[in-house]
């Protein structure tokens, strides 16, 4: 459950972070414009990016155990990175505008989704390497329900964000909003971070 707990904590905590792929799928919940292909093919790019990470890295640890230092100081500096980025940010909040725009055929809106989702560098780092990493941390076994943990937080944000924009509408707009959310998610970055340096 600790494992569980923490994939999700960790996930949500890089997902919830202000993007391109977030502001879109945010649009289409509030214009109501394919709504669940947008969602659909989000969550299951990052549900795909993260079991690769997690396998990746865990084959690579078994193979040379050593390795598991490395990616744990790399995961601790990106953390620590991110954290720090996350908290800066908050100190010039912008409001995210997320209403306007023609409605997009099905084509068109599932072709941004995956552009968004696949031509974006980050998403690599955040997934990838970083999930990855990470849950090579947390052992053979624990590794797959840290990985079912950050799989959960995807869905779970993606259906929200799409589904409840209508609902979230005047706070997602308010940059103080998004403020407070940035400030949480460097604490929890950094938080981690300290986690993973003390073997936590």
């Amino acid at each position: 459950m600790d494992h569980l707990l923490t994939g999700t904590a960790t996930g949500l905590a890089l997902i919830i972070a202000i993007g391109a792929q977030n502001a879109y799928v945010l649009r289409q919940g509030l214009a109501r414009d394919h709504v669940g292909l947008v969602v659909a093919i989000c969550a299951i790019s990052d549900l795909v990016l993260i079991l690769a990470g997690v396998a990746g890295i865990g084959a690579i640890v078994e193979q040379a155990p050593t390795a598991i230092d490395v990616v744990r100081w790399l995961g601790v500096a990106f953390l620590t990175w991110y954290g720090v980025s996350s908290l800066l940010r908050a100190r010039r909040p912008d409001a995210l505008a997320a209403t306007g725009g023609a409605r997009l055929s099905r084509r068109s809106a599932a072709l941004r989704a995956l552009a968004l989702t696949w031509l974006n560098p980050h998403v690599y780092l955040d997934t990838v390497l970083l999930l990855g990493s990470v849950a090579a941390t947390h052992g053979s076994g624990g590794r797959w329900w840290f990985a079912v943990g950050a799989c959960l937080a995807s869905v779970l944000w993606f259906s929200g964000l799409g589904y409840g924009a209508r609902l979230l509408a005047r706070f997602l707009a308010s940059s103080r909003a998004w403020q407070v959310l940035d400030v949480l998610i460097g604490v929890v970055m950094l938080l981690i971070a300290v986690r993973l340096a003390t073997g936590g």
